[in-house]
């Protein structure tokens, strides 16, 4: 249900650039779903070609200011646990959470 949401918000967000042959995304390793079944819902409910790819991600440490890729500590099918990979604490996420349309092709 969750993917399914999620590719029906995609397709409204894409309705801005009217007909559309191709879409690129890019999905953050942290926004809580895969590539795959992303794809597969977007088949479902549209004719447009898409391209996704899982991009890093990047955070800040709050305690000792680490900058870099998030330790992913567990990966369910709807959310993305994450801390330091330097000291285990929390972190402030920069960039790897979001899904963003990259370019559309008419």
């Amino acid at each position: 249900m969750h993917d399914a949401v999620i590719a029906k918000s995609i397709l409204r967000d894409l309705e801005q650039y009217g007909s559309i042959k191709k879409a690129y995304l890019e999905i953050g390793e942290l926004f809580g779903i895969e590539p795959d079944h992303l794809l597969e819902h977007l088949k479902e409910v549209s004719d447009i070609e898409f391209d996704v790819v899982q991009s890093k991600s990047e955070v800040i440490c709050k305690d000792c200011k680490f900058k870099g890729q998030a330790n992913i500590t567990m990966r369910m099918h709807d959310f993305v646990l994450y801390d330091c990979p330097k000291c285990g604490s929390s972190v402030e996420v920069i960039k790897g959470d979001k899904i963003i349309i990259v370019k559309v092709e008419k």
